[in-house]
């Protein structure tokens, strides 16, 4: 895969749109990095066949006997996996559960996400199933840094959606995914280019 020396692991857990894009944005030098290794918890997971088809290494991490988040042994195991690799920023990619100490002690500030809403709004499971049931106008999607509280961290890019009088939960999901994969592989070259820096709860964005 054609990219510069800046190394990414993906972490998902389904079909993976989204590390479709990342894989995508690094073909084309929109990221100067590669992605090296993508990792998932289910074992017959779609980003598996997307990530190999590129000749990107893609490995199963479990069993796990927890459906939310990773026992601490395997959670350990892919830290070290990512490690030597040589990772230097670890993407989450449609992965579906909690990040717990050993993932986050050992990629501290250089772990991002991707949430279909514009957070605080709409955090959890289905957002865009969240927005419609409340009646708003306009939704999105988010990318923000990881940390422990689930899609909490500090907000880096974000971009609105409106929410059709006529949308159903897929029609208007496939539109936000459309955006997603627009804004997170910019912010993963924000983070690739030293172009962002947390101030507090507050992301700045340092462009020359």
């Amino acid at each position: 895969m054609r990219g510069g020396d800046f190394r990414i692991g993906v972490l998902g857990s389904g079909n993976g749109s989204n590390g479709e894009a990342i894989f995508e944005a690094c073909a084309r030098g929109r990221i100067p990095g590669q992605v090296v290794l993508v990792l998932t918890d289910v074992a017959d997971a779609f980003i598996q066949e997307r990530a190999q088809r590129r000749g990107i290494e893609a490995r199963f991490i479990g069993p796990s006997r927890f459906k939310t988040k990773l026992e601490p042994e395997l959670e350990e195991q892919a830290a070290r996996m990512l490690r030597d690799a040589g990772v230097q920023l670890v993407a989450l990619a449609g992965y579906m559960r909690v990040v717990k100490a050993p993932l986050l002690g050992a990629f501290a500030g250089r772990m991002l996400n991707v949430h279909p809403s514009l957070l605080p709004k709409f955090p959890g499971l289905r957002a865009w199933e969240q927005a419609l049931m409340s009646g708003a106008k306009v939704t999105g999607c988010t990318v923000h840094f990881v940390e422990e509280g689930v899609d909490s961290g500090p907000i880096i890019l974000q971009r609105e959606v409106a929410v059709r009088d006529d949308d159903t939960p897929e029609s208007l999901h496939e539109r936000i995914q459309r955006v997603e994969h627009e804004i997170y592989p910019e912010a993963i070259r924000l983070f690739a280019e030293g172009k962002l820096k947390i101030d507090g709860r507050t992301v700045r964005i340092i462009e020359s």
